[in-house]
């Protein structure tokens, strides 16, 4: 088997929530492997800009793309612009999501649904008009980034929980209507990583810190880069016969019920 199957050279992907984080890990994958990105965030112009400008130093071919992956309007006029300036999407990776911490008796509807409409029906929403033109072109890769909550409860997070619980049913349904299209639909489920938003609560002695590194097989928090394998497997020609799976990075906490030994 050649390595030849794990290149992108050529192919164009769309990242979204890619400014930061895990998702600019994957993107930056994705590019490495000789992707095209095309970058997108909803926050700010500038956040862009910035994400954009260092991809391009790690000479990565980048192009921004401001829109909120919820509003269909939005996303309808994105893809058009985006194929029409940059090329035809043959990757999607949907990852823009956020969380809400609220234990759910707590929980305000609109907190509810503003979870459920950014992690799941904004996937709906961004992957339908991609998928309507990838079906016109013969082919073309989903990637939806799950969650290790789209199989466990947690305290405090069961919108995000159920958010991605439907995301891993969205992606097998999206993978059983559209395989005989010669759409491959994945997704990825991250578990505890080391990012700006971990790093509080990965301080030597915190009690998260210590749980996570003893709960988890492999010992310790995972990098981002740890991410970019994935991504670029489920992106490439590798996993042409791959279809309906959530590939779980997470050190191998989901493969146990009780700590590692020591």
């Amino acid at each position: 088997m050649s390595t030849d199957l794990f290149r992108l050279d050529g192919k164009r992907a769309l990242v979204t929530g890619a400014t930061h984080g895990l998702g600019m890990a994957m993107a930056r994958g994705l590019g490495r492997a000789g992707a095209t990105l095309v970058v997108n965030g909803h926050s700010s112009q500038d956040r862009i800009d910035r994400a954009v400008e260092s991809y391009r130093a790690d000479g990565i071919d980048a192009h921004g793309a401001l829109f909120d992956v919820t509003e269909a309007g939005q996303v309808a006029d994105a893809v058009e612009r985006i194929e029409a300036e940059v090329g035809p999407i043959d990757v999607l990776v949907n990852n823009a999501a956020v969380i809400e911490r609220t234990p759910l008796l707590d929980m305000t509807v609109e907190a509810w649904d503003t979870v459920i409409r950014t992690d799941l029906t904004g996937v709906f929403v961004m992957t339908q008009p991609v998928v309507r033109r990838m079906i016109g072109r013969g082919g073309g890769k989903v990637i939806n980034v799950c969650s290790m909550m789209s199989e466990l409860g947690r305290d405090s997070v069961g919108a995000y929980a159920a958010a991605k619980g439907g995301l891993k049913m969205l992606t097998r349904s999206m993978a059983t209507e559209w395989a005989r299209h010669g759409i491959q639909v994945n997704g990825i489920g991250p578990g505890y990583f080391a990012t700006e938003q971990t790093a509080p609560i990965r301080e030597p002695g915190h009690p998260f810190n210590e749980w996570i590194v003893s709960r988890t097989p492999a010992g310790r928090w995972g990098d981002p880069d740890d991410l970019a394998g994935a991504a670029v497997f489920l992106a490439s020609a590798a996993s042409d016969f791959v279809n309906g799976h959530v590939l779980y990075v997470d050190g191998g906490i989901l493969a146990t019920i009780g700590r590692p030994q020591a």
